[in-house]
């Protein structure tokens, strides 16, 4: 398989060169490494947030929105599939690059720049390391990535400072609304990782999720996404072999909760370790194994969403 930095590199392209129709902004910081702002100043509509999920995908996932339902209120949602789960959302779109500095900058990263670091679990399970000259990670915060976030990217990643390329976005954007959303997907298959089952033994994966509404307010917006995962994802996986823990891959935040995110998080003192970390998965998962049952778990929960969303 070719580097995934260097296809994510492509899109990162096409959308400096559609920078205005994206209503994106790209400029180069003084060390020479790119910033890409989704929106974080940007305002980042829907179609940016889409390129923006291929771009922590690598290219490596098919992306689309779709009219839908919650609570019988039109409701646009995030559609995801890929024949490549365990590169595609483990390697690459899983948000585990956690950003933090004396400086005040905190952030999340998201991306193929993981696979050139390498040093989460799941890349020894997947057994695939990248390496490239390029180096994409999209970085979630309220705030631009300075020259520090990008030298330090670089010095993990082991490229210079001009092959970094930042991604960045606020969680309560429209382009954040969109690129969470399709994580529905990536959710399932990091849970059945961590219940031991092989994550190249998932041969394809497909999930969608209602799009939270933006808002500049990042702790309502943590809650909004939050919710659209677990009370609204749904997520087909197709697999290699059978196992008798795929009830245990959906969101627990019903049974444990029963209430939206952000009261949960209030409750937790915004301290995301004191959260069941169960709840972190999608509302509902069908399970297809090759020769084999089929598997539906989970239920959805609209009215929930409406009342996290803020119908009226």
């Amino acid at each position: 398989m070719e580097s995934i930095n260097r296809t994510a590199i492509e899109l990162v392209d096409e959308a400096l060169d559609f920078a205005g129709e994206l209503d994106v902004v790209g400029y180069e910081l003084d060390n020479g490494a790119t910033v890409v702002d989704f929106g974080v100043d940007a305002a980042g509509g829907v179609e940016a947030g889409l390129l923006l999920a291929e771009i922590q995908t690598a290219g490596l996932a098919n992306l689309r929105t779709r009219m839908g339902e919650v609570a019988g209120a039109p409701r646009q949602y995030v559609e995801l599939s890929t024949d490549h789960p365990a590169i595609a959302l483990l390697c690459s779109q899983k948000a585990g690059w956690e950003l933090e500095f004396d400086s005040g900058f905190e952030g999340l990263g998201s991306g193929p720049a993981r696979a050139l670091v390498g040093q989460e679990a799941e890349f020894e399970r997947v057994g695939y390391y990248d390496s490239s000259e390029f180096a994409t990670l999209a970085v979630e915060s309220t705030t631009l990535p300075t020259e520090e976030v990008a030298e330090h990217v670089a010095d993990l990643a082991e490229v210079d400072a001009e092959g970094v390329f930042l991604p960045a976005y606020a969680t309560g954007s429209t382009a954040g609304s969109v690129a969470t959303a399709a994580r529905a997907a990536e959710l399932a298959v990091f849970r059945l990782l961590e219940l031991g089952y092989e994550p190249t033994d998932v041969l394809h994966a497909s999930g969608s999720a209602p799009m939270a509404p933006a808002t500049r307010d990042e702790d309502l917006a943590m809650g909004r996404t939050n919710d659209a995962l677990a009370y609204g994802g749904e997520v087909h996986l197709q697999v290699a072999r059978d196992d008798d823990r795929f009830d245990q891959i959906v969101s627990t935040a019903r049974e444990e909760y029963g209430t939206p995110f952000v009261e949960v998080f209030e409750d937790a003192g915004w301290d995301f370790y004191e959260v069941d970390e169960r709840v972190f998965a999608p509302a509902t998962v069908t399970v297809d194994v090759v020769d084999g049952p089929v598997y539906t778990v989970g239920e959805t929960d609209e009215e929930l969403l409406a009342e996290s969303f803020g119908y009226r």
